[in-house]
């Protein structure tokens, strides 16, 4: 099977002769395995393992678009950039990890309609990448890959524009405001893939990244997904179907609570699945199963580790359960794989899994 036909079946829960596969290294990771000498000098680390999916075309949904990012404080470690949703933002200069919120200017719904609101309402075509998508959807083509439009759902767009307590006491004390930004960025989005796909196609699949928990809790109170955030889901879920195209959507955090809402709302292939959080493949796949497919679930923390024998437990008690009940699965990490990975540690982890599912697709023909 190519790559392509690999991921139509695992995304439909059908039979493949391999599941598809996918790494995610932070750029650290990337660095290291380069300058030991595994990785030639240029070359696409994607392609060099031979990943069966890629991803491109996340729009810039940064509310304005003209502003100079302004950096208002700096040390020897540490970056802190006001940028155009007027956040103040902190950043690491020589590790790559999410940015510590320092400030915002937008708290409450009168800032968000005075510095964010006026940006989004009209069609910007500087937001869209028109370039990079249509390059990579080239080279997916090329390859047999398949190809998803990846970029960001509404959650992860409201949170650097106002900071996740802001946002989180605005969805307990002013909904209709929250309401109100998901569905703009929901017009928006969908607004301005209409112009990208008009241009330069469709693509294979979407892949939304939105973060909805943390450590065994999801942000928020499923009745405020229901109320709040589903309607946003569904809409650009729905957007994704009209075009043909299945659903995958990422999420760090403990998030077991929401998927019934999450699946009704459309989601195709959930991706993530954090052990470290309280997320847990093999229970997952028991519960949901037979509704979507799965990307990911394998404890990074295993990975970290380098030692053969816990990644084979790993994928014994993760996998194995998954593809003897012929679900539908990409093999990854439940997160990015950090410098501390060696490179024989992600070869010996791709191998070892990739072997499990041609031996389980052996036994499946057999049995068929």
């Amino acid at each position: 099977m190519t790559s392509y036909e690999r991921v139509v079946n695992a995304l439909s829960r059908k039979p493949v002769d391999q599941c598809p596969f996918v790494i995610g290294p932070w750029p650290g990771a990337d660095k290291r395995w380069r300058a030991e000498g595994n990785i030639p000098a240029g070359a696409d680390i994607r392609e060099f393992f031979g990943q069966d999916l890629r991803w491109d075309g996340s729009l810039k949904m940064v509310a304005d678009l003209d502003y100079a990012p302004e950096i208002v404080e700096e040390t020897e470690e540490t970056t802190a950039t006001r940028d155009g949703n007027g956040a103040i933002l902190r950043y690491f200069k020589n590790k790559t990890t999410t940015p510590e919120h320092v400030g915002f200017r937008v708290t409450e719904r009168r800032d968000w309609e005075q510095w964010i609101r006026p940006h989004f309402g009209r069609i910007d075509k500087r937001r869209i990448p028109f370039a990079g998508y249509r390059a990579e959807k080239k080279l997916c083509a090329e390859k047999q890959r398949f190809f998803f439009w990846g970029g960001v759902a509404p959650f992860e767009l409201m949170h650097p524009v106002c900071g996740h307590e802001n946002l989180l006491v605005g969805m307990a004390l002013d909904p209709d405001w929250v309401r109100a930004m998901v569905t703009m960025y929901v017009d928006a989005t969908i607004a301005h893939l209409e112009e990208l796909f008009a241009a330069e196609g469709k693509p294979d699949g979407f892949y939304f990244f939105e973060d909805l928990g943390f450590k065994e809790k999801p942000f928020f109170s499923v009745d405020m997904y229901r109320e709040i955030m589903q309607p946003g889901h569904r809409r650009l879920f729905d957007f994704a179907h009209s075009c043909g195209c299945k659903v995958m959507m990422h999420s760090c955090g403990f998030i077991e609570p929401f998927l019934p809402d999450i699946i009704e709302a459309g989601l195709d292939c959930l991706q993530g699945m954090e052990a470290k959080a309280g997320m847990d493949l093999a229970r997952l796949f028991r519960l949901y199963g037979a509704r979507i497919a799965f990307d990911g679930g394998i404890d990074a923390r295993v990975l970290i580790a380098n030692d053969p024998r816990r990644i084979d437990a790993e994928l014994e008690a993760k996998v194995a359960p998954v593809l003897a009940g012929k679900g539908g699965y990409i093999l990854s990490s439940d997160h990015s794989e950090p410098p501390e990975v060696s490179y024989a540690t992600i070869r010996y982890f791709l191998e070892k899994g990739l072997a499990m599912s041609r031996c389980g697709a052996r036994k499946t023909s057999n049995v068929e």
